[in-house]
């Protein structure tokens, strides 16, 4: 039996995207790390598509804002580019350009009633900083990221209330330094990784604390996305696995940002394994000072582990987490055949279960969730429009879990959809589509989808009727 479920009062309607992934590569003052990738390894990146132009948010920014306006969305976050901000990057001195077109940016979301989130670092770190100094396994950098971030705050925190530090800090350990999936495309370099894990926990919190410094009329916080790690069986070596996979995945970066200190049983597992990070207390003590206001949570997929059934024997200098926890592939279960990810609403009342229970209820939004597909001009009715109702029932479900959380009482103050419109997602380049709007890549023009319509619709209602019985 269907029901109407309506949200909170003044409930955040939006969508996000990032700088590096919308805005294009025109006038920035220097380049980072993923416009050098594709730079040197084009061939990385899916049908040899970089992000020079992406979805030329840098010269539509105005048409776009009146599109995300007429799908009703009140709400959208972006990054400034590091690399487009910043004119020096040792002294953190602004380029008068790029400020020029943030404050355009937010002028023209306040145009718009659309209340703009600001991050600061989307996995966008001036390659000039990796190559002078190992990038984020430098804590320099830390301070040169401070200093960047003061410089936004000092220009921009006037008119822009909502601030995040980085999003999905976790990516740049495991992706940059574990897995290879990201530029440097390191494997296994687990001492690297575990320190980057540290930088950017206190590069976060000296942000924070520059922010404090200005007794700012807003609130500042960070993006993580959660993998909520689900055990194979209740078998006490599964529980385990399960335990260290939260900490090492969901954790490491959620206890620092909210409680201020990182999980124990982490810090030992990296002390056992020769991998723990060079700290002091000083620093440590920036971090239990500088927590965050809010956080926001990407959620796509759950994580499954297992325990490890045999020992690994790695050769020197080398490490990954392999003898703690296994990926476990559950029987029977929903895909997305198009990026390989588990659909699983229910983690999303789970996240939220566990932030109230464990993390003081601190306000909290749902900064990303999404259904990416390739090939959506399949989808391309006469009307010219693309009829994504899968995208539509995606969301239906996940925001009928999110609303009996927020029943329950999570402190939950809003969704945001990735993203409002096609956008660039690094080596995948434009091989699977998000957005309410989509672009045509030869022509640059944005047309919004079915989905768009769908939540125009749900937002003028602060709810839709949902067909999900929980």
């Amino acid at each position: 039996m269907k029901q109407f479920l309506q949200f909170p009062q003044a409930f955040w309607w939006g969508a996000a995207t990032s700088g590096p992934q919308s805005e294009g590569s025109y006038n920035k003052k220097h380049e980072s790390l993923m416009d050098y990738w594709y730079r040197t390894t084009p061939e990385d990146f899916f049908n040899q598509v970089g992000p020079t132009v992406a979805s030329d948010f840098y010269n539509q920014y105005e048409n776009d804002f009146k599109l995300l306006k007429e799908i009703g969305l009140n709400s959208y976050r972006t990054s400034i580019q590091w690399t487009r901000l910043i004119d020096d990057l040792e002294e953190g001195s602004v380029n008068p350009e790029g400020l020029a077109f943030y404050k355009k940016i937010a002028q023209e979301a306040k145009k718009n009633d659309i209340e703009l989130v600001f991050n600061l670092h989307h996995f966008d770190i001036p390659i000039e900083l990796v190559q002078k100094y190992g990038g984020w396994t430098s804590k320099h950098v830390t301070d040169l990221f401070a200093k960047f971030a003061k410089c936004a705050f000092e220009n921009l925190g006037k008119e822009v209330k909502y601030w995040v530090t980085f999003n999905e800090p976790i990516v740049i350990v495991e992706a940059s330094y574990l897995d290879g999936h990201h530029y440097p495309k390191y494997v296994g370099h687990g001492k690297e990784a575990a320190q980057v894990m540290y930088n950017l926990a206190l590069a976060s919190a000296k942000a924070i604390q520059e922010y404090k410094k200005l007794n700012l009329d807003g609130k500042i916080g960070i993006i993580l996305n959660l993998t909520p790690s689900y055990p194979r069986s209740e078998e006490k070596e599964d529980i385990l696995a399960g335990q260290i996979a939260d900490d090492m995945l969901n954790r490491s970066f959620l206890e620092p940002a909210v409680l201020g200190h990182f999980p124990p049983r982490l810090i030992s597992l990296f002390e056992k394994e020769g991998i723990l990070w060079e700290s002091c207390e000083e620093e440590l003590q920036i971090i239990e000072e500088n927590k965050v206001d809010f956080l926001g949570l990407n959620y796509y997929h759950p994580n499954r582990v297992k325990a490890p059934e045999k020992e690994v024997k790695f050769p020197p200098g080398f490490w990954l987490p392999l003898n703690y926890f296994n990926a476990y592939q559950k029987p029977d279960i929903r895909m997305n055949p198009y990026r390989g990810w588990e659909i699983y609403p229910k983690a999303i009342y789970d996240i939220a279960m566990d932030i109230k229970n464990n993390y003081g209820n601190i306000p909290w939004y749902i900064s990303e969730n999404g259904m990416g597909v390739e090939g959506e001009e399949r989808f391309l009715g006469k009307d010219g429009i693309i009829h994504d109702t899968y995208r539509i029932d995606f969301y239906e479900e996940h925001l009928s879990w999110l609303h009996k959380a927020i029943q329950e009482g999570s402190n939950c103050f809003g969704f945001h959809a990735w993203t409002g419109i096609d956008c660039w997602s690094w080596a995948n380049a434009y091989k699977n589509r998000y957005g309410f709007i989509s672009v045509d890549l030869n022509t640059q023009k944005h047309t919004i989808k079915q989905s768009g319509r769908w939540i125009k619709n749900v937002v003028e209602q602060n709810g839709f009727e949902s067909k999900y019985e929980l």
